[in-house]
């Protein structure tokens, strides 16, 4: 079993690039925090199928890049590939817990069409942006995760029983709540947190 990550961590902005990186995080941050509130489990359905799009463009465009240059990607396409998979787990899950609106099926197709294209072609200008930018958005996702724990805890959302799914990919005990889900998930969002920035980082140095 993996050690816990600290849920605490901020990195700082070192440059433009992670300022450009930063800034698009904030702005998302406010856009999802006017529209879902305290509506946790309905913002991690929309906020998951985004979640799950940049680890499929970067192993996608990091794969193209090994055949180009006929070399190794040192194990970047599979931990990318198995941080979408696993993005993609959570937003399963959600779909159980909350049963989202027609309205949010919609913004899902708009959210998922944008930022998808978006964040395709910022891969292609700047890997090392697009890596520092899921950082950020994973340093946002720990601290989302936090609050809705605290909001099932405090009795102001039910702590309804977990899923068979969530049970099964995360080896929960079998009379697990909602509140363990979120812990697991959270602890994903961390490790993906750490690894984006890692790869900023050698992206970084290597230029």
């Amino acid at each position: 079993m993996n050690e816990p990550r600290d849920l605490d961590i901020r990195h700082s902005p070192e440059n433009l690039s992670d300022r450009v990186a930063r800034g698009i995080t904030r702005v998302m941050r406010f856009v999802a925090d006017a529209f879902f509130a305290r509506r946790y489990g309905h913002r991690a359905v929309v906020l998951e199928t985004v979640a799950a799009v940049p680890g499929m463009v970067a192993s996608t465009l990091q794969h193209l890049k090994a055949l180009r240059h006929m070399s190794d990607d040192h194990g970047w396409i599979r931990t990318l590939m198995e941080e979408a998979e696993n993005e993609r787990m959570h937003l399963l899950t959600f779909i159980e817990i909350a049963q989202p609106s027609r309205l949010e099926r919609w913004l899902i197709i708009l959210a998922q069409g944008l930022f998808y294209n978006a964040f395709f072609l910022l891969y292609l200008i700047s890997p090392r942006t697009a890596h520092r930018l899921v950082g950020y958005f994973e340093e946002e996702a720990v601290i989302s995760y936090t609050n809705y724990l605290a909001e099932v805890e405090s009795g102001r959302h039910e702590n309804v029983p977990a899923p068979q799914r969530a049970i099964d990919y995360w080896n929960l005990p079998a009379d697990a709540r909602l509140s363990d889900v979120i812990i697991a998930v959270r602890a994903d969002e961390a490790e993906h947190r750490d690894v984006n920035h890692e790869f900023a980082a050698e992206l970084s140095q290597a230029t």
